[in-house]
């Protein structure tokens, strides 16, 4: 008979499963929201109910509904997130693979109070894609530079926010924002497009792209 620990998979793949969400999403010691909401205590949350963090209307309706993080909740979200919550600002096209799924679940099972199934494990912070000098991350980016900037991005992403096919970038924290470009810039991140507009990026204008895709309403 299979028993509901065997519904969880290998935490130890589950942390390298875990590098395709780390863009987005922190756990461990001193994770905090980025784009996403940090994933501690995730095992048990009502969705949409994470202080704090600006959610989907459909993700908050689906909590008021009593949508709940388990182990069969988040397998389905992970699988396909917009089968779950139509119209998510995750912009992720899932896990197929069921044992990656399960393997994931169990690395993030470790970071939630109390785990039934999974030992409590000791946090570990998420090393960022990119590792960038401190000044470049202090530059204080001009918001109207950044709408002059903006034209080219938004040829692509829409303003709104909304995604059809396209990520959206509107209210990325700002640190997230400059970390992705130059992860692009260093050819880090594999989007050929994406590297070739970042490569003529200055610092000074990363951060006003940056300054202005934060704010948008």
């Amino acid at each position: 008979m299979t028993s509901a620990r065997l519904d969880f998979g290998d935490p130890a793949k589950g942390a390298e499963v875990f590098a395709q969400c780390q863009s987005c999403h922190q756990v461990g010691q001193g994770a905090e929201d980025r784009i996403g909401p940090h994933l501690n205590g995730i095992f048990g949350r009502r969705a949409g109910a994470h202080d704090g963090f600006n959610y989907s209307d459909d993700m908050q309706m689906m909590g008021a509904d009593g949508l709940a993080w388990n182990r069969d909740t988040l397998d389905a979200y992970l699988e396909n997130p917009k089968a779950l919550v139509s119209r998510t600002r995750m912009n992720f096209a899932g896990l197929k693979d069921a044992g990656d799924r399960a393997d994931i679940l169990a690395y993030l099972r470790q970071f939630s109070a109390s785990p039934q199934d999974i030992p409590e494990a000791a946090p570990t912070a998420q090393a960022p894609e990119v590792e960038l000098a401190p000044e470049v991350l202090e530059i204080v980016g001009d918001t109207d530079y950044g709408e002059y900037l903006s034209s080219e991005c938004k040829t692509c992403h829409q303003q709104d926010g909304s995604d059809q096919g396209i990520p959206a970038i509107t209210h990325w924290p700002t640190e997230d924002f400059v970390v992705a470009m130059h992860a692009y810039k260093q050819e880090i991140r594999p989007h050929p497009v994406m590297q070739m507009m970042a490569s003529r990026l200055s610092d000074e204008e990363i951060a006003a792209l940056a300054a202005y895709f934060a704010q948008l309403e």
